[in-house]
């Protein structure tokens, strides 16, 4: 009996393959169309999934390392931190990669050509020769080594709006605090070395770069905020552990922030941006789900005279069920292999693609050298980083699998409980 049983499930599995890969006349052109529904919907949530993740990545990892570190350090009794103190103990901790000051604030930068307010950072030149910054600081121009206090790197943007160059002079207008209390402004004039972008307009657009020791002389505590940057080996992930280590050590007056805390609007924009792409893409499989149901009960109805000689040979409700159900499953398989493949493929080769759109439609407009940008760097990364999360795309083609057999359940279920004698009279 349980031999029979074995047998009955056996041939199940194989007439649900055969009317998948059998020949056309046999029904499995309903469930073949179907499977080519699941792949078409899954190509664009996985490539979609691919760039969202690309881009939430290349422009955390930006501001991460060139913007806000991995990890800042206040101290709220004193105006400058005694960094040296604090590097030097940090030296035999492994999981802490470096640590600089640096002091930030606001300025009016005039040039030959017009002025605009600009983002003052005083940074230890250290800083900008951490291979973190290295991998994004891009220098666009001139040199990125400031060998002067009187010397300063300017972000592209800025740079672009004053029609500034390397080696041409601009106007820095800081405010200074009195000994009364009072603010006066204060004008000193720097050599630019170097223009440098970050790859991300939005971080670096308004930079005026100078080294830490012109910051202290030209920025007052009062008006301007000092902290330390620290960066550690793996910002991802033990960034929460080194924050409460370097809290637990510095202790009292001392304030440590995680850049998940600094850059957390940021960072939740970016995550709840990626779940309503995904949320809205997820329709579509549930549309392709939709029609492996409807290929289930075409083909449940075009296979009637098979159900009637299994029926009268043994099998039971749930063996023909399970022929439908296997043929569903199978369905959503192939297509979610399809189609996964099919979009991590486009994926990988994103920027490739764009670039080829780019000058295709350029082409056809007749424009060269320029033209239309589809990743425009205004808003855009000028590359997107290749990210893939594998456990995403295992979770999805589990959900794309799990809708098709239920969407085929009522329609199996149905065509188990059909009566030989009345099939067989109807055909």
């Amino acid at each position: 009996m349980k031999r029979m049983k074995g047998a009955l499930w056996a041939a199940a599995l194989y007439i649900a393959l055969r009317y998948l890969w059998g020949r056309a006349k046999e029904g499995g052109r309903y469930l073949r169309g179907a499977a080519a529904g699941i792949a078409l919907s899954l190509i664009p949530i996985i490539v979609t999934l691919v760039v969202a993740d690309g881009m939430i990545r290349g422009i955390t990892d930006r501001y991460i390392e060139l913007g806000t570190s991995h990890i800042q350090i206040y101290d709220f009794l004193e105006d400058d931190i005694d960094v040296g103190r604090i590097a030097a103990d940090m030296r035999d901790v492994d999981f802490i990669r470096g640590v600089w000051r640096e002091r930030q604030g606001l300025g009016l930068i005039v040039g030959s050509h017009g002025r605009l307010g600009a983002t003052i950072r005083a940074v230890d030149p250290g800083f900008w020769e951490d291979p973190g910054s290295r991998a994004f600081l891009k220098v666009v121009s001139g040199g990125a080594v400031l060998e002067t206090n009187r010397e300063v790197l300017l972000g592209e943007t800025l740079a672009e709006t004053l029609e500034a160059k390397p080696g041409s002079t601009v106007r820095l207008m800081t405010v200074r605090v009195n000994e009364d209390g009072s603010t006066t402004p204060r004008i000193t004039l720097f050599t630019i070395k170097g223009i440098v972008s970050s790859g991300y307009r939005e971080l670096d657009s308004l930079w005026c770069i100078m080294n830490y020791e012109a910051g202290l002389e030209l920025l007052s505590p009062e008006l301007y905020r000092s902290f330390l940057l620290v960066k550690t080996n793996d910002p991802h992930g033990n960034v929460d552990t080194a924050a409460l280590y370097l809290g637990a050590y510095l202790g009292s007056g001392y304030g440590v922030y995680t850049w998940k805390q600094l850059e957390q609007s940021l960072y939740s924009s970016f995550k709840s941006t990626r779940q309503m792409l995904l949320f809205i893409m997820a329709i579509l499989v549930l549309v392709a789900a939709v029609n492996v149901s409807s290929a289930t009960s075409m083909l449940a109805i075009e296979r009637q005279r098979d159900i009637a000689v299994l029926k009268t040979g043994g099998a039971s409700p749930g063996n023909i069920q399970a022929v439908f159900l296997w043929g569903s499953f199978f369905t959503g398989l192939t297509g979610a292999l399809a189609g996964g493949a099919a979009g991590l493929l486009i994926g990988v080769f994103i920027n490739q693609i764009i670039r080829g759109l780019e000058v295709l439609i350029n082409a056809a407009a007749g424009i060269w050298g320029g033209g239309v940008r589809l990743l425009d760097p205004e808003y855009y990364l000028e590359e997107i980083p290749i990210v893939i999360d594998w456990t995403t795309v295992f979770a999805i083609v589990l959900f794309t699998l799990g809708c098709s057999v239920l969407a085929s359940w009522l329609p199996a279920r149905r065509a188990g409980k059909q009566r030989p004698l009345e099939i067989l009279r109807r055909v």
